[in-house]
């Protein structure tokens, strides 16, 4: 495949993920659908810290709107300055790569962690992240992966309803967004050394 062609390719590709990305994100925020958990701070920290907003999303956005730029400008345009253009996509791309790898680092860390949730593993109702708290081994002993045991999800946390679901199903698509995310920007900047050193391989 020209590498003219694998830049049309590429840069629509990112940025359909980047804006998934920053969707799948912003509903973390707000679970039930409802702003009043985020706005009282009762949201996780990995949701709060929005990997892919900017992370999976805007850095992302930033290297495919020149990947996809560069693509169909030089492709239709003998002077465009390819090799330059080329080399600023390739370290945008080199950007998005960090970008889409941090999300997916924190991404698989929400997912590990599970939610913020008022629970009922103690005493008192209280919120807290109950599949992490080390201090409750009576429950670890019954569940050490909560992710395999959807039976305790709302049995666990009361608050927000079904957080846990919302949760896991929302860090899992970024986990998938980030990984497709990585996968391409790491071959966009593979094409972009062969688009600086051979040109777009296509006939003006």
């Amino acid at each position: 495949m020209c590498v003219g062609k694998c830049t049309r390719i590429l840069g629509p590709c990112l940025i359909a993920l980047g804006v998934l990305s920053i969707a799948a994100n912003v509903l973390l925020l707000f679970p039930s659908w409802t702003w009043s958990y985020v706005k009282e701070g009762l949201i996780s920290k990995q949701a709060m810290q929005v990997p892919g907003v900017w992370g999976g999303g805007i850095i992302v956005l930033l290297a495919a709107t020149q990947i996809t730029a560069v693509g169909w400008h030089c492709g239709r345009s003998s002077n465009c300055g390819t090799c330059r253009n080329m080399f600023l996509s390739i370290i945008l791309s080199g950007l998005a790569l960090l970008g889409s790898t941090a999300c997916f680092i924190l991404s698989g860390v929400g997912l590990t962690n599970g939610p913020l949730c008022l629970h009922n593993q103690t005493e008192v109702l209280q919120w807290d992240y109950p599949f992490v708290n080390e201090e409750n081994s009576a429950f670890h002993a019954r569940a050490p992966n909560y992710l395999y045991n959807p039976s305790l999800w709302n049995s666990v946390c009361i608050e927000p309803p079904n957080i846990v679901a919302w949760n896991t199903y929302l860090f899992s698509v970024l986990l998938v967004i980030s990984m497709v995310e990585m996968v391409l920007a790491s071959l966009h900047v593979i094409n972009g050394f062969f688009g600086c050193l051979c040109g777009l391989c296509e006939s003006k």
